[in-house]
């Protein structure tokens, strides 16, 4: 018998027993192991029977769960008034989902899954040794999320990094507390991260082409370069189904005038040949003023399979982006403030005239196989392309700015994979990458009159170069060992070399140990080296790269057939953290220059829980917690909580759904208080703190035809006020006040889908 104990508010106890038929003969005493003091009679029962005893102050109720001999008993402390409540409500449960607790869950480990992002081979979940979640397609449809970022928020070990409420607003990842930029983000193998900033702005990932997301937390720098200090996120997109044709139309509207439309559409043409389309727009005005967006993107998978020993995929993409950028909310009382006929800022917005746009596109050719049965064999060709334009105004026009910043990144990457015995396996590979960078920038006057004598224009180019080798070897069923080495050639920086260990303990089959272990570095953006000289910031091309090591124990055991539970520690350093900072050293028009230098440090220690529960056929409940001591060392300064991470993120997910088309999920997610220190503050004592909150979600769907479904989805139901960020807003008098970015209110988006 194996007990759970959840304890909710001071008065309910919830006991879940899970009684296996192969220990628990029939008939058995099914309260064998429970304390007399719960239970004060001694009882009998058959398989399938519920039962419920009523006692003062006290109700034990005995539901048939999951297959017959497994039952669900709730224990709660409660009065007379309280239990008839109980029992009402829960037989009506009962009633009206007659197939709630009937159907029999199928018997998958969870540890069986498949991936390919930990090793650049496929390995089982529990023959690696990172930390990982997965993401399907199942949980992508029944989440109610609009973007990526909305889908990994507040997972175990992930903060979604956003600035505020607007339609455009950016998206980072962050993983166990490091900066976004310690995180890579990949779609098909081809990084997302913006070389100019080295973070990933998953806002632009469409959602409706996502099949898979693998997420591998740990020291990703052996196989992944540069900045995956704190892992790395593989996006997979769908593939075309060689049975049938593919073809879904979706159309939503909604709150803030929010609308969307997609097309997907795949088959095969041949036996060996398919594609797979997509199509999107979207856009809404936003919860303020100058908070728009309008975007549009495409993308088209052609796959070829000859057999195991050719696999061919060509995958491109194309987003374009266009929003407003309206900043912090301005402090209460603030009254618009007008230039020559212009608005520049009111009481919703800091700014009503900046605007951003983004075009970004991408291109990657896979080709991979079987050489025979021992080698197999994968070479990737990449090439990613970035534009952007900033629109910046300032009322002071010290900052007026129109930037112009295109990027260029081209790679090439082959391994081979050898297995020359049972049980070992070898990988050897190499890669190239290629990087450009321009920057063009023209200065404004008040009235947003271009100053040609202001204009720059910058061009920057560097690559790197790559080899690197991973051994893996069980010698024996309960044990497997994981090694690797990594050589990086910057022509920036001297030559890196990062290495990587990890243990594998499998004492049964449902039972996986892991320790992890790995040095990381992350190489300079090229905003850090190169940003022009504005007389007020500059960039430091004699930066060096961050490094540290990253560390974690993971446990994980299935229960019943129905229960994955993964719990685990972690440990993480950065030296030579990169920071930007006044120099005194260098004099400016104004004060000192701000410039990038290596002088910080940063270290976390935290856990990470998580379980899912697949409870029947119809119902399935997720929960995610994460602990984190993330602490910062300034230069010359003592240790203190790193800005904006939390110490605790919570998250809860159930997800009904039926043989009738029906799905039921609510959402809540929970972020505690995170400290604000101001760029002068070299103390231990924050000087805000962005309070705590919680958010509840709902999504509802029903398919009504074997065609068409509607969905309704409710982000922050409660519609609850709180704050991302935090940023000085200077009005025209150049009063400062630190003011807020405002997370989300209440949203409703309702759509309707034809699949074929």
């Amino acid at each position: 018998m194996i007990g759970l104990r959840v304890i909710v508010g001071a008065k309910l106890n919830f006991f879940l027993y899970c009684l296996s038929p192969g220990l628990i003969p029939a008939p058995f005493p099914i309260i064998r192991n429970v304390s007399a003091s719960q239970v004060p009679y001694s009882a009998f029962f058959r398989p399938g029977k519920s039962w419920i005893e009523n006692q003062r102050q006290r109700t034990l109720l005995c539901l048939p769960f999951g297959n017959p001999c497994q039952f669900i008993f709730l224990k709660l402390k409660t009065g007379r008034s309280m239990q008839r409540k109980v029992f009402l409500i829960i037989m009506a449960g009962l009633l009206s989902s007659r197939g709630l607790f009937a159907e029999e869950q199928a018997k998958t480990f969870m540890g069986q899954e498949m991936i390919v992002t930990a090793t650049k081979t496929e390995n089982k979940r529990q023959d690696i040794a990172n930390s990982i979640i997965i993401i399907d397609q199942k949980e992508i449809n029944a989440s109610g999320a609009h973007t990526v970022g909305e889908l990994l928020e507040n997972k175990t070990g992930i903060d979604l990094g956003s600035y505020g409420n607007y339609g455009g607003a950016v998206q980072e990842i962050h993983i166990r507390g490091m900066n976004a930029d310690g995180t890579q983000v990949f779609v098909n193998g081809v990084r997302q991260n913006s070389i100019s900033l080295g973070t990933a702005d998953v806002a632009r990932i469409p959602l409706v082409n996502i099949e898979k997301i693998e997420i591998v937390k740990g020291s990703g720098s052996l196989l992944y370069g540069s900045g995956a200090s704190g892992g790395v996120i593989n996006i997979f997109t769908k593939n075309p189904d060689r049975k049938k044709m593919d073809l879904t139309l979706t159309a939503e509207g909604g709150s803030q005038g929010t609308y969307g439309f997609s097309l997907a559409q795949g088959m095969a043409i041949t036996d060996e040949l398919g594609y797979f389309l997509t199509l999107g727009k979207k856009g809404t005005e936003g919860f303020r003023d100058n908070s728009d967006l309008d975007a549009k993107d495409a993308s088209l998978k052609l796959t070829y399979h000859k057999s195991d020993k050719l696999n061919v995929s060509l995958f491109g993409d194309f987003v374009d982006r266009e929003y407003g950028m309206p900043g912090v909310t301005p402090p209460a009382g603030t009254v618009p403030y007008y230039i020559a006929g212009q608005e520049y800022y009111n009481g919703e917005a800091a700014s009503l005239l900046n605007r951003h746009e983004d075009r970004d596109g991408h291109v990657v050719l896979h080709i991979d196989g079987k050489a025979s049965e021992q080698v197999n064999y994968s070479f990737k060709t990449d090439y990613a392309y970035s534009r952007s334009y900033n629109y910046n105004r300032d009322i002071f026009g010290y900052s007026s700015y129109k930037t112009w910043v295109t990027n260029q990144v081209g790679s090439f990457e082959g391994n081979m994979t050898f297995k020359p015995a049972s049980g070992c396996e070898l990988l050897l590979g190499g890669e190239y990458t290629h990087y450009e960078n321009e920057n063009r920038q023209i200065g404004m006057n008040t009235v947003g009159l271009e100053i040609p004598a202001t204009e720059t224009d910058y061009f920057h180019d560097l690559h790197s170069s790559a080899l690197y080798m991973e051994a893996q070897y069980r010698p024996f069923r309960l044990i497997k060992f994981q090694t690797g080495i990594r050589h990086e050639d910057n022509s920036m920086f001297s030559a890196k070399n990062v290495f990587r260990y990890g243990i594998v303990l499998n004492p049964t089959e449902k039972t996986t140990v892991k320790f992890n272990s790995g040095s990381h570095f992350k190489a300079p953006t090229m905003n850090d080296l190169f940003w022009p000289d504005d007389g007020y910031t500059k960039g430091n091309p004699s930066l060096q790269p961050e490094t540290g090591w990253h560390t974690d124990v993971t446990l994980e055991h299935e229960l019943c057939d129905n229960v994955f539970v993964t719990a685990g520690y972690f440990h993480w350093n950065v030296k030579n953290k990169i920071a930007w900072a006044e120099d005194s050293s260098q004099p400016a028009y104004y004060g000192y220059y701000w410039v990038p230098t290596n002088l910080d440090s940063y270290k976390a220690d935290g856990m990470e829980l998580s379980a899912k529960a697949g409870l029947n056929g119809n119902l399935t409940v997720s929960l995610d917690y994460t602990l984190l001591y993330a602490v910062e060392e300034k230069a010359g300064s003592a240790e203190r909580q790193s800005m904006y991470t939390p110490r605790h993120q919570f998250r809860a997910q159930l997800t009904y759904d039926d043989k009738h088309g029906l799905t039921v999920s609510p959402s809540i997610t929970a972020m505690g208080r995170r400290p604000y220190y101001k760029a002068t503050n070299p103390g231990t004592e924050a000087d805000r703190y962005v309070a705590s909150y919680w958010l509840l979600n709902l999504k509802v769907s029903k398919k009504i035809s074997d065609h068409f479904s509607l969905s309704l989805s409710a982000n922050n139901l409660f519609d609850r006020d709180y704050v991302t960020r935090l940023e000085n807003f200077y009005d025209a008098y150049f009063r400062s006040t630190l003011s807020p970015y405002p997370g989300a209110g209440r949203s409703v988006l309702a759509s309707v889908t034809y699949k074929y």
